[in-house]
């Protein structure tokens, strides 16, 4: 007899307690989908996995070949592509099962080529997963439900769906927030090293220091305002702003609030930055494609600050096309600033900091354009 085949079923909190609500007889997926599903068979089983908390709750017997339906079960979405199920097991919020608790267990934790690569196999369903993984996971859920352990979960995650905001030029749109950090992020965290992250703090705040020392107002996202550089607090700069003075409309002002380091003349931006010292770099990239998609004829000098060793994936990422259709291209209304220039810099100019002008940042930095060979 052949091990059972096992996929990966994604819920929300609020997809989860609407599949619930509506019997829990029938589990779906996006319409671009349908080809996966259709290889799933009776028998299979769905491992349930919450993206909001990272906890696996509950595992479901196929029960019937694939169809497509548009009745509707869930709010957000339809999830058209469709197989009955039975619960073969479920658990509450609380004592569902985070998945860093597995670490030791699943193969998605073995050999990775990075301290994120496992979060791969999370991004879609439905997706196979290997049979060993699916036993362990099962054997997991069983076992917290005959000895259930309550941990306490952030509600906000459980029930989110993305807030929608208004812009004057796109309309509808969403703006995510900063990463929040779960109880998986600290797991990985303590696997790390922390050069990136302690990097990312120091050159954070020898920005805000400077324009402090330059007699501009800064501003760094809240969510950075505890951080701290050799027992210097973000948080006690003397020019850092607990409000942002701008008349943008909301999605704008959102996604300004976000970014990583901000100078302010008055009412006026004088220069934003964006910190890329982790692998993937497209955080701050999206921050700022976003505010030129919205604002075109915003007039901010905006900045990619990042290690000298990613100077090419910055410059890359940035004439990207989906980032060169934008009008104005982003490449075009972004320079680059390396940190080691900018910190040997910052040491040469100390004793006359005070007379500088934001625009002394155009010689440091230099285009994102780059010229055909």
């Amino acid at each position: 007899m052949s091990p059972r085949t096992y996929w990966l079923d994604l819920f929300t909190g609020t997809t989860w307690e609407e599949f619930l609500k509506a019997g829990a007889n029938v589990s779906g997926f996006r319409e671009g989908r349908w080809t996966t599903v259709q290889q799933i068979k009776l028998g299979d089983y769905l491992l349930c996995y919450m993206t909001g908390l990272s906890r696996w709750i509950g595992v479901l017997e196929v029960i019937s070949e694939p169809y497509m339906d548009s009745s509707p079960i869930w709010n957000g979405s339809i999830f058209p592509c469709r197989v009955g199920v039975r619960a073969v097991e479920t658990l509450t919020p609380e004592t569902a099962v985070p998945i860093d608790t597995m670490r030791d267990r699943l193969s998605i934790f073995q050999n990775l080529r990075s301290p994120f690569a496992w979060t791969g196999r999370l991004r879609g369903s439905p997706a196979k997963w290997k049979p060993s993984d699916g036993e362990e996971i099962l054997s997991a859920i069983r076992e917290a439900k005959s000895n259930p352990i309550a941990r306490p979960f952030d509600v906000a995650k459980w029930s989110r769906r993305p807030h929608i905001l208004q812009a004057q030029r796109l309309g509808a749109v969403t703006v995510p927030d900063v990463e929040e950090v779960t109880q998986t992020d600290v797991v990985v965290k303590q696997v790390e090293a922390s050069e990136e992250t302690t990097l990312h703090t120091e050159t954070q705040y020898l920005l805000l220091k400077l324009g402090c020392d330059m007699g501009l107002d800064v501003w760094v996202a809240r969510n950075d305002r505890g951080r701290g550089v050799n027992g210097h607090r973000i948080a006690d700069l003397p020019r850092l702003k607990q409000d942002l003075p701008l008349q943008f409309d909301e999605a704008t002002t959102r996604t300004i609030e976000l970014i990583d380091v901000l100078w302010l003349r008055g009412n006026a931006i004088a220069a934003a930055f964006e910190i890329e010292c982790t692998t993937s770099i497209y955080s701050g990239l999206l921050r700022m494609a976003d505010l030129i998609a919205m604002q075109p004829n915003l007039a901010i000098p905006l900045y990619l600050v990042a290690p000298e060793e990613r100077r090419n994936k910055v410059m890359t990422e940035v004439n990207r096309p989906t980032f060169s259709r934008l009008s104005p291209p982003m490449k075009r209304m972004c320079r680059f600033i390396s940190i080691p220039a900018l910190q040997e810099r910052v040491s040469q100019i100390a004793s006359v900091v005070h007379y500088l002008k934001p625009e002394f940042l155009e010689g440091l930095s230099e285009s994102c354009e780059l010229e055909a060979d």
